[in-house]
């Protein structure tokens, strides 16, 4: 079956051009104060606004091909956000949910394996992506300036958009992955989504290891380690399967 991955959702208003006031960067640090109720962290006038982990929710960030792959593989996640500046894809998690990707990962295999796979908890932020959706009472969101192009398509995006955004007026912890099989409320399983996190991860590195070797002829001297690594078996497909998640 073919997966038709979502476009990154368009803002409510046309975007000011590059260089926008102050006043539009405060009128998306009240969205999101005012209709999520989500903290928002200090930043210098006109700087664009970031939001704060580890208080509604922390953020497992990936390369953005990885998260593309991902948003393929797990069709039930929390708000997911891109952020094409920097190139990478921000899937929020369950408060908490940081401190336990080292053990996730060791627990799965992975923790010999160098992963581009980032988790912000408390003391941590992101870039707060364009707002998407109604704006409440006294409350106006802005737009921002982003690409609209396809998912697949990460390096055109100025600044961060929400791929899969969350929905004013209703609580985002019910839609966060957790540990286990999810509160009892629809929200995902965290150790499937570090699982495929890990996975695509691994296989963006060694593509991207393979792309840079495709000019000169292997010589044995690096990177066989990795490619025959255990935990690169599952980007093969020859893992066990009662050890794939």
């Amino acid at each position: 079956m073919t997966v038709v991955l979502p476009r990154p959702c368009r803002p409510l208003d046309e975007p000011p051009p590059a260089g926008a006031g102050p006043g539009h960067w405060r009128r998306r640090r009240q969205w999101y104060e005012c209709v999520l109720g989500w903290p928002t962290a200090p930043t210098a006038a006109g700087r664009p606004v970031e939001l704060l982990t580890g208080v509604r929710f922390d953020a497992l960030g990936m390369p953005a091909e990885a998260g593309v792959a991902v948003l393929a593989r797990v069709p039930a996640t929390g708000p997911v956000a891109l952020d094409g500046r920097a190139g990478r894809m921000w899937f929020l998690t369950a408060p908490g949910s940081a401190e336990e990707l080292p053990g996730l990962l060791t627990w799965l295999e992975w923790s010999g394996v160098a992963l581009e796979l980032t988790a912000l908890g408390r003391g941590g932020r992101i870039p707060a992506p364009a707002p998407v959706g109604a704006a409440g009472p006294g409350c106006a969101p802005d737009g921002g300036a982003a690409a609209h192009g396809a998912v697949g398509g990460p390096g055109r995006a100025v600044e961060a958009v929400w791929v899969r955004p969350p929905e004013p007026g209703c609580e985002v912890e019910t839609t966060l992955p957790v540990t286990g099989l999810g509160d009892g409320a629809g929200a995902p399983d965290l150790v499937r989504l570090v699982g495929a996190a890990a996975t695509e991860c691994h296989r963006t590195r060694l593509l991207r290891a393979a792309a840079a070797r495709s000019d000169r002829p292997p010589d044995g001297a690096d990177g066989q380690p990795l490619a025959f690594s255990y935990a690169s078996r599952m980007s093969a497909g020859t893992r066990p399967r009662s050890l794939t998640l």
